[in-house]
């Protein structure tokens, strides 16, 4: 199988030469999602809202490449406060806790816009 490359047509992939996901054999790479409705470019101030919406970006571009949440093997999360971890681990349990992938949380300095909150990128 070819390796495929997947747009959500954000500006941030064409500016930074990346694509949302990559298919390669029976994988599928999606690169860090923040919150951004991409339809609007709107980023909603709350960070559970922001995962949210990261996961239905996830969603969809995991359906187009011919995959489902449920093919989630690994999880990594991003997060700028430690006390947004909560908010953003119930929104993770409830799009992930049957599917239970490998998963890491991190508390990092900064995000690439200041109204990022969250990050999450998924295999």
């Amino acid at each position: 199988m070819p390796r495929r490359l997947l747009s959500t047509g954000s500006p941030f992939e064409r500016q930074g030469g990346y694509s949302r996901a990559v298919v390669d054999g029976d994988f599928c790479f999606v690169a860090g999602t923040t919150g951004y409705d991409y339809a609007t470019m709107a980023m909603p101030a709350d960070v559970a809202e922001q995962a949210r919406n990261a996961f239905r970006t996830i969603d969809k571009v995991l359906g187009e490449a011919g995959f489902a949440l449920a093919d989630i093997v690994r999880a990594t999360y991003y997060i700028l406060d430690r006390s947004d971890a909560d908010a953003v681990l119930d929104v993770c349990g409830a799009y992930l806790g049957d599917i239970r992938p490998a998963g890491t949380i991190l508390v990092v300095a900064g995000l690439l816009r200041p109204e990022m909150k969250v990050e999450i990128e998924v295999t």
